[in-house]
């Protein structure tokens, strides 16, 4: 790793405010100061070196400067201040959204967060690289993705980085609970930099009585409905057996299905986690890429955030690691490894070509290659320097955090999300890396024409399929085409504004598509911030929806949050009665059909309710259902329960559906006198996001 060092103050407010435009020159994602073989982190100027472990004190000594006003905020009830958050340590995170090593440091920054608790305040500052990222909608799908529950800011015009002289994504400043500026650091490495530093603020200033434990207010950006699908990150289908594999990168598992969409089975537990085993048992983070042996029996996992790829054994759903640790490496592999004790850096995509496996290795901005039969991996490409140049595949060659894979049988070919580009090498001997499409890290776009014009704009998938390369023009909302044997650019379908509507290429839309695979004519596409499967039919050209059914084998969603209500209170009189469950959608949606939504019924009581039944199902596209149960009353008080699982899609717009997980309960008393009637136990279904 680099040598990182902290200054124990920054300079005045004043001399903080630099020039975008040379920050712009001198960073990419990377934080601009990386060397080969260092992933991540970068050095700045330092007037009065120290350690943490030097026993002095971390506080600053010039006042931080206030944040700027006028930018929308999220997770926060009102936007903070600096003379707001005094008492608190303050952690400024700049980021982009799209960027490999912001995205790396997310796990730092929550351990932070859970071990410093409420002395601690985290606040993300997006200062977007691309247009798209710029806009709120982008960002809020981004916390959502994530899961950041601290304070964000959308910064497009980069006036907090301005202020706070950021030089690189990711950058952190660090501010004490006297409002003053500690020091700042660009790059990775933020846990072991930082968290002897926090320790030491929060002693020294709790000592003096100086530090608020009180909870900072926040109200994050969730909601209680799990679509079926959450953002999916890639899709695979195989042409030969009729299948379609989607990793459903959000809910951390990958589902198996007909090219038509009936799910078959669900692989991994839905919680994040890195555990081998059965279907049931095993666990992955975030995956994305997948890719399926010559004979299709096993399928293939870029378990993105684990650092890892996984195989699976599809006769039994086994799950195994056949490369990395679990944890992100800290230096690069020397020759060839053992790829189950090297370990990885954000695998995006895995494709296999005559016995190996090669993975792009976006964390590092390589591609590696694994053999299958010797268990061993190394460097295909890349020097791991963050770049476009082309040449030597090893000695001169750079990529920028490569994602989606595709091959036409003799070349190898990939996009590099951060240079916009579209990039390939042949597999065969010593070859050459070439850029088809795509100038500079800075340089995109939309806009169709030859190599040396057209711009594409942060793409994350690329299918190879006729002499056509797909690409998942992910930032641009649209499929792109590159013929590969001009290396011309054109447009396939999307409008070009993020949305969802099936039709014709030129009107319909998509929201931010990834990964793209070809079979039996048709394009399948990860449509990822709708959470929906889409379907492109180069012969017609329309736009379609994969329609999911069978959805039960989707019914363990865990992304789908348990939602909690207690009712009115009731009294009714002893005997024979009848109990009316009513569940109604919101306004706009309907009930879904293609799923048997459940209510599981307990009494803490049964001398007082029992039951006459305690499971209800329906399958009804109505907007709302209204079950008659027998119940059996007798005096006393007790609650009723329901519990289970509701299905219901978005009218119009059937193919987006949602699970929620219910948990309802009814407080009851039973008295003699009381009127009679019937117990009613009402729901109305939240909106989705």
């Amino acid at each position: 790793m680099a040598h990182l060092r902290f200054p124990s103050h920054r300079l005045p407010a004043a001399t903080l405010v630099l020039s975008l435009l040379a920050l712009l020159l001198l960073a990419a994602c990377n934080g601009g100061g990386k060397k080969a073989g260092e992933p991540g982190g970068s050095e700045l100027a330092d007037s009065n070196p120290g350690t943490p472990a030097s026993g002095r004190s971390w506080a600053g000594k010039d006042p931080s400067p206030e944040f700027p006003g006028g930018l929308t905020w999220f997770n926060v009830q009102q936007p903070p201040t600096i003379t707001g958050l005094k008492g608190k340590v303050v952690l400024l995170d700049f980021w982009t959204l799209g960027c490999i090593n912001c995205q790396h440091i997310i796990p730092d920054l929550k351990r932070l967060e859970a071990e410093f608790g409420d002395a601690l305040v985290v606040i993300g500052v997006h200062s977007g690289k691309y247009a798209t990222e710029h806009d709120d909608d982008s960002v809020r799908e981004a916390i959502k993705r994530y899961g950041l529950e601290h304070p964000v800011v959308n910064d497009p015009d980069f006036v907090f980085w301005r202020t706070f002289g950021a030089n690189a994504w990711p950058t952190l400043v660090l501010i004490d609970p006297a409002g003053n500026l500690v020091g700042g650091h660009a790059g990775e490495g933020v846990y072991p930099l930082f968290q002897p530093i926090l320790a030491s603020l929060v002693a020294e200033f709790e000592a003096k009585g100086a530090v608020s434990r009180a909870p900072f207010p926040l109200a994050l950006e969730a909601t209680t409905a799990s679509t079926v699908l959450s953002y999916p990150g890639e899709v695979l289908a195989d042409e030969r057996g009729g299948r379609l594999f989607i990793a459903d990168s959000g809910h951390n598992r990958i589902l198996v299905a007909s090219l038509d969409g009936k799910l078959e089975r669900a692989i991994g537990t839905g919680r994040e986690g890195f555990a081998d085993g059965g279907a049931a048992e095993a666990a992955f983070r975030q995956p994305q890429g997948l890719a399926l042996s010559d004979d299709g029996a096993t399928l293939y996992v870029a378990d993105t955030r684990n650092h890892a790829v996984r195989a699976v054994e599809l006769a039994t759903g086994n799950v195994t690691t056949i490369a990395g640790t679990g944890h992100q490496l800290d230096r690069l592999p020397r020759g060839e490894a053992k790829a189950r004790e090297t370990a990885l850096a954000s695998p995006w995509d895995v494709l296999v070509h005559e016995g190996t496996l090669f993975v792009s290795m976006a964390g590092v901005h390589q591609i590696w290659a694994l053999d299958l039969a010797t268990g061993n991996i190394a460097v295909f490409a890349g020097t791991s320097r963050e770049g476009i140049d082309d040449g030597d595949r090893l000695t001169r060659a750079t990529l920028a955090q490569p994602s989606g894979l595709a091959t036409d049988g003799r070349y190898l070919y990939w996009v590099d999300p951060e240079s916009s580009s579209v990039r390939r090498v042949p597999f065969a001997g010593q070859g050459d890396v070439e850029t088809l499409a795509g100038t500079g890290l800075f340089d995109y776009g939309d806009v169709d024409g030859d190599p040396k014009t057209a711009r594409l704009q942060h793409p994350q998938g690329v299918a190879f399929a006729n002499g056509t390369l797909y690409v998942g023009d992910t930032y641009n909302h649209k499929i792109r085409t590159v013929d590969a044997a001009n290396w011309r650019v054109g447009t396939a379908a999307g409008t070009g504004d993020r949305g969802w509507r099936d039709g014709t290429a030129a009107a319909g839309a998509l929201d931010e598509p990834s990964g793209v695979s070809f079979a039996r004519g048709k394009l399948y596409i990860a449509d990822t911030n709708n959470h929906l499967v889409r379907t492109f039919d180069p012969a017609d050209g329309t736009l379609g929806t994969v329609r999911l059914s069978n959805l039960a084998d989707a019914s363990g969603a865990p992304g789908a949050r348990t939602e909690q209500a207690t009712l009115p209170a009731q009294v009714v009189a002893p005997g024979a009665a009848t109990l009316r469950i009513t569940v109604t959608s919101p306004a706009g949606f309907h009930l879904n059909s293609l799923a048997p939504s459940r209510l599981a019924l307990s009494s803490s009581n049964n001398a007082v309710i029992e039951p006459g039944e305690r499971e209800i199902a329906w399958s009804s596209d109505e907007g709302a259902v209204s079950i008659p149960v027998p119940v059996s009353l007798g005096e006393g008080a007790a609650t009723l329960t329901a519990l289970g699982a509701v299905y219901y899609c978005r009218s119009g717009e059937e193919a987006l559906c949602f699970i929620q997980q219910v948990e309802l309960t009814l407080p009851v008393t039973v008295a003699k006198g009381a009127s009679g009637g019937e117990l009613a136990l009402s729901y109305t279904l939240p909106p989705g996001p």
